[in-house]
């Protein structure tokens, strides 16, 4: 049996563990418990919603079929998972809505971080062909390429750690959070493997909610210290 699919998940969430851990002694989210589960409830719902997504769409009746929605290495339609994992989250936190968003997106994108280098684990992190120094290939090949899903990863580090330093007002460091996340997508992309070239679209339109995001919550009165509501 096959792990390595396993050990990348195992990866993530380690790396939102360890990055709830930092947060938490740093105080910045204080008074948010277990910031990392509620981020892992959304991401299995998000996960089940794909799968069954991917099993209708390959024409498999998932209620006929139970057993195959586990098998997670079958296919998941992620634009789905994506969605759901959202709003999965946006219910999880509706009572303190814009401190639990805003507290929990640097743990969010450093779990991205954490997914992407799990590359290394499932032997996927190679992209377009390349001569820069830090290329690599892989054995037995004299073909070096781009690690492209270790660019990834680094520029979901640089997202969290940037926005864990963030403060000022509600849904600032969220709308941060993925703007950032969906530029590195865009950035990475273009060297990235792929028979359709991906969902650009999809990461431009996140790009552009986030910045709108942004803008909104600069020029909005800062919340009162204290405050529950955004």
């Amino acid at each position: 049996m096959e792990f390595t699919l396993l050990f990348a998940v195992l990866t993530a969430v380690a790396t939102m563990g360890a990055t709830s851990l930092l947060l938490g002694r740093s105080g910045r989210i204080a008074g948010i418990e277990r910031p990392v589960d509620v981020l892992i409830g959304a991401a299995v719902i998000g996960m089940f919603a794909g799968r069954v997504a991917a099993m209708v769409i390959d024409g498999v009746n998932p209620f006929a079929n139970p057993g195959q929605i586990i098998l997670v290495r079958a296919g998941v339609d992620t634009r789905v998972a994506s969605v759901t994992a959202v709003l999965a989250l946006l219910w999880m936190t509706r009572s303190r809505l814009p401190q639990i968003i805003d507290a929990v997106a640097p743990i969010a994108a450093a779990g991205l971080g954490g997914w992407h280098a799990g590359c290394l684990w499932r032997g996927t992190c190679l992209g377009a062909v390349s001569d820069l120094p830090w290329a690599y290939g892989i054995e037995g090949s004299s073909v070096t390429r781009h690690p492209v899903e270790l660019y990834a990863a680094l520029g979901m580090a640089v997202v969290a750690l940037v926005v864990s330093k963030l403060t000022e007002r509600p849904w600032f460091a969220s709308s941060v959070t993925v703007a950032g996340v969906a530029l590195v997508r865009l950035v990475t992309e273009p060297i990235r493997p792929s028979l359709s070239g991906g969902p650009v679209l999809f990461y431009a339109m996140a790009a552009m909610v986030g910045l709108a995001g942004v803008f909104v919550a600069r020029i909005r009165p800062a919340a009162p210290p204290g405050s529950l509501t955004g």
